[in-house]
């Protein structure tokens, strides 16, 4: 039978069907920034649970008209509920209304789900694999290699929480980056490595934009991107321009993710720090992750 899963990030809800011969049928991504302004012990805000309620209702019923039933989707929550203190009355809103049983996963088996999402499709070199997912509330970075972990981290370093503490994203200040790159770099520090990678991939909607922008692209295009490559080059350069942007500048040069203009200085930094750590001059760029991965639980 066909399969269908669901990713409910901080900053993106996302809903892959694939038939039961494994084509893609629906692989699709709303931003409703859910996890946003919640900080480390909030509250999801009435306006996002509302607008997420939408989205998967939508969900629901995109996968039942493919055959699957709303309580076989596999959906997963991940940073925003696992730090929002009304998140489980929430989910059980979701399920009440929607049928749909989302399950929080912890950081660590999302930086599994993630690792063996990301690989999908793409043609690497053998050994060891490493996969960095700047997600809006949290970084997970997993290595391994046939399906054997070396490292499993999730870091509660997120593009959204990074920007909502360090940058007022009305007019970034240098000063505000150089302490938000510190923070990073403070936090990255503790990651011990088991050894230099063969390959690192970026994965999921921050490294993509950033990727579209490289590529000067104003609307997605999988084939275009899935599987290219960044430089640590490339993202120092967004990252300059995008210091000295405003928001409508911003928007302009992500028009392919619009929604996550503000937040892409904070995963330029992110993703480059995290290359000098594995040390890696460059990444491949994945549209894989969590939905993916989620496939191998059926």
């Amino acid at each position: 039978m066909n399969r269908a899963t669901i990713d409910i990030g901080t900053n993106t809800i996302l809903l892959l069907v694939v038939s039961e011969s494994g084509t893609v049928l629906h692989d699709m991504a709303r931003v409703v920034g859910l996890g946003h302004g919640i900080g480390d012990r909030g509250m999801l805000r009435p306006k996002r649970m509302e607008s997420a309620m939408e989205v998967l209702t939508e969900y629901a019923r995109i996968a039942e008209q493919n055959g699957v039933p709303a309580w076989l989707v596999r959906a997963v929550a991940t940073s925003g509920a696992r730090r929002a203190m009304n998140a489980r009355a929430f989910l059980e809103r979701v399920r009440e209304q929607t049928g749909l049983r989302v399950r929080v996963v912890s950081g660590e088996e999302e930086a599994w789900l993630t690792w063996a999402g990301a690989r999908n499709g793409m043609s690497l070199p053998s050994g060891k694999v490493a996969v960095v997912d700047a997600g809006g509330g949290s970084t997970e970075l997993v290595m391994g290699e046939d399906e054997r972990m070396a490292m499993q981290i999730s870091l509660e370093l997120g593009t959204v929480r990074l920007t909502e503490t360090f940058m007022d994203s009305a007019r970034y200040r240098p000063q505000d980056l150089a302490r938000m790159r510190n923070h990073i770099k403070g936090v990255l520090a503790s990651v011990k490595w088991p050894s230099t990678p063969r390959a690192l991939i970026g994965v999921a909607g921050t490294v993509t934009a950033l990727a579209c922008m490289e590529h000067g692209l104003t609307t997605w295009d999988r084939s275009r991107i899935h599987g290219t490559r960044l430089s640590r080059r490339h993202l120092r350069s967004w990252m300059d321009r995008l210091l000295e942007s405003t928001p409508a500048q911003r928007r302009e040069w992500a028009a392919a993710a619009p929604d996550r203009a503000d937040y892409l200085l904070a995963g330029a930094c992110l993703l480059e720090e995290v290359c000098t750590t594995a040390r890696k001059d460059s990444l491949y760029v994945s549209d894989g992750g969590v939905r993916y991965g989620l496939l191998s639980t059926y």
